[in-house]
């Protein structure tokens, strides 16, 4: 790409702003990766310079989404479904990319205390079956039986989780123990995918995943990315509040993005480790930080925390901020972030 100045000159007319001067926005959607909608928006020259740089961004996202995939295999990949496949049979050779979330997801468990355990796979498969069958056939919806769940939770020690960074292996030493990597995969692979960006020159961007927004760079204009969060009382396309940003991630985790009913009541997916149900001390929780990553990793341990073990963590996070909508409806914002107005939020780091 380097090699002659004319080669240079035609990358800067297909990039966005961080190669060139641009001033138009597009945006384009994609569906499949991470079983989610990805919006990515950017500025370029023209629709099909925009276009050619998403698509380069988006196939990233997808090699992630292959390796970190636990329900589907691929061709010529070892991915999380194949380390757990082989729980207490094999280590498995698997790619770096794997190495290093499951090593920041260990870190991020010790930080939090086992509220975000990757290794409650076993659990959280119970979960996701009575679910699917819930939403399936809404008459035939039942919780999980609490023996099921208990015998389950007996192997979710991330202890046997045995990660040879030398040797690029992975082995589950329990044969009924089985990774989730729900709460970290994504936003690690937003964050990767945001750093690819930068390594081509593609900046002013903002990548959205699933509630998982990472933006680099400002906009064309020089303006931060206003980031919505989402309301939790019933319309989603409304914001209870917007939050301005630029190199950082706003990662969103609510009741209402993955649920069932059973008698009335709505079961979503985010379980609390100690009481293996799923926790009802808030609506939502929004974590803005620098890292995609560990904005999607405490999402989902301080949902399982109280309010105050909650924010004592959050105070003690350099650049992390978070805002919780508890479960009367009540709002709680972090130190770090400034009320402009009553639905506009500003980043103070």
């Amino acid at each position: 790409m380097k090699k002659a100045i004319f080669a240079v000159m035609i990358i800067c007319l297909i990039a966005f702003v961080g190669c060139g001067k641009t001033d138009l926005q597009y945006q384009k959607q994609y569906i499949d990766a991470f079983d989610t909608v990805t919006i990515i928006i950017g500025y370029a020259a023209n629709k099909e310079a925009f276009a050619t740089n998403a698509d380069l961004l988006y196939e990233k996202l997808c090699e992630y989404h292959e390796l970190f995939d636990i329900y589907n295999t691929y061709d010529g990949i070892n991915n999380i479904k194949t380390i757990n496949d082989n729980a207490g049979i094999a280590s498995v050779t698997v790619d770096n990319a794997i190495i290093e979330l499951l090593e920041f997801s260990v870190d991020m468990y010790e930080l939090t205390g086992g509220k975000m355990n990757i290794a409650m796979g076993s659990v959280l498969k119970i979960w996701h079956e009575y679910r699917q069958n819930g939403i399936n056939s809404p008459d035939d919806a039942e919780l999980p039986y609490e023996t099921e769940l208990k015998s389950a939770a007996e192997h979710t020690n991330i202890e046997n989780l045995i990660i040879d960074k030398e040797n690029n292996t992975v082995y589950i030493s329990d044969p009924m123990m089985s990774l989730d990597v729900g709460a970290t995969a994504k936003g690690y692979a937003v964050e990767k995918v945001c750093e690819y960006a930068e390594s081509k020159c593609i900046g002013n961007i903002s990548i959205s995943c699933g509630g998982n927004v990472c933006t680099v760079g400002k906009k064309a204009d020089g303006a931060d990315w206003n980031v919505g969060i989402v309301s939790p009382f019933g319309n989603n396309n409304e914001y209870i509040r917007s939050v301005k940003v630029h190199d950082a991630a706003v990662v969103t985790s609510g009741t209402y993005q993955r649920y069932y009913e059973v008698d009335g009541k709505k079961y979503h997916h985010i379980i609390d480790p100690e009481t293996l149900m799923p926790s009802e001390l808030y609506l939502s929780v929004s974590i803005i930080s620098k890292s995609s990553a560990e904005s999607d990793a405490l999402s989902t341990a301080l949902f399982n925390m109280p309010i105050d073990e909650s924010k004592r963590l959050i105070e003690s996070l350099e650049y992390t901020d978070a805002v919780w909508i508890l479960a009367d409806g009540s709002i709680v914002i972090s130190s770090g972030l400034s009320n402009n107005t009553e639905r506009e939020l500003k980043i103070q780091w």
